[in-house]
């Protein structure tokens, strides 16, 4: 299992040009939204009505901060944890006004943010790190993170 050092170190590997760290730094966040957005309005099974707030958003959240468990690194956990908060509160709120119609919104803002990751990786000339590891997904908001915590 790698460390997060490690993954990071990586990623960043792919992301040195300033333009495409740039366009990374608007796109990610904006790719994990809408991600979730997406997952918050899918239809769930019967059986997840009985507990609040769980659904395909919610439960991806899990996982991806289970990873995140797995890294070991308890500030970049909090971090992570800290963000999706109030992305899927603002999900929430969102369904709640203005019911499934968000979900076009949601697909839309995915949509413009993959073809602004992949200008960038046609800037930076490298191909984008997921297809190398589909993990690299889970990484590229904790990459982001990293400069904002100044790591």
């Amino acid at each position: 299992m790698r460390s997060l050092e490690q993954w990071l170190e990586e990623y960043g590997v792919s992301h040195k040009n300033p333009t495409n760290q740039k366009i990374h730094k608007v796109c990610v966040p904006l790719i994990e939204f809408s991600l979730l957005g997406i997952l918050w309005v899918l239809p769930t099974p019967e059986i997840f009505w009985e507990v609040p707030f769980l659904n395909w958003s919610t439960i991806f959240c899990f996982f991806a901060l289970l990873f995140y468990i797995s890294l070991k690194n308890l500030r970049y956990l909090v971090a992570s944890t800290l963000v999706m908060l109030p992305m899927l509160c603002l999900i929430n709120y969102l369904q709640a006004r203005f019911g499934g119609i968000v979900i076009y919104a949601y697909f839309l803002i995915f949509t413009l943010a993959w073809i602004g990751q992949f200008i960038g990786h046609k800037i930076e000339g490298v191909k984008p790190s997921f297809l190398k590891d589909l993990a690299f997904l889970l990484i590229g908001p904790l990459w982001i993170m990293k400069s904002l915590l100044k790591d």
